[in-house]
């Protein structure tokens, strides 16, 4: 299996403010769920619940510590442990948020897909650090500002140089 992070971040690793997200980027959730479509997504809680509904063409995996989550059509766990047993036979698998699931999977992950927003911003959750000793830039595209994206921002794919 081949476990893939995938996070918009700002410069300062900022994600979201209030369970939300700092920005709108159409092409950047176009890239999100061409990547993730039919694959299994792990996330926290917090993260599903701030979806109006399950994103389609996915399944989803919930980190919970809360007693009888219902299960939302959704593969419900209590511990990364449990998660990574109920995923261990697929493909690729995406971790998707909150802040503290990305931490708590960095060991874990071969794969980081940022996209780096140009901007600084107020934020409650942030991606953790990246240890560059670790990772290697294997693929940046640059984005600029337009109409439709208030920010500019670069696609970047990182590969663990090896598990230690």
């Amino acid at each position: 299996m081949k476990l893939i992070t995938i996070a918009a971040i700002g410069q300062h690793h900022e994600l979201g403010k209030d369970n939300k997200l700092l920005w709108h980027l159409p092409d950047d959730f176009k890239r999100f769920k061409a990547l993730t479509s039919h694959h299994h997504i792990i996330m926290g809680r917090k993260t599903f619940e701030s979806f109006p509904k399950p994103l389609p063409h996915r399944i989803h995996v919930v980190i919970t510590r809360q007693q009888n989550y219902p299960d939302h059509n959704c593969i419900v766990v209590k511990s990364i442990d449990e998660a990574l047993e109920k995923v261990k036979q697929q493909d690729k698998v995406y971790v998707i948020g909150g802040g503290e699931i990305y931490k708590q999977f960095m060991p874990f992950v071969d794969e980081i897909e940022l996209t780096r927003v140009h901007g600084n911003f107020e934020a409650d959750t942030y991606f953790p650090e990246i240890d560059f000793n670790k990772w290697e830039l294997a693929q940046k595209e640059h984005h600029p500002k337009d109409i439709k994206h208030k920010y500019a921002f670069d696609y970047e794919t990182y590969l663990r140089k090896s598990k230690s």
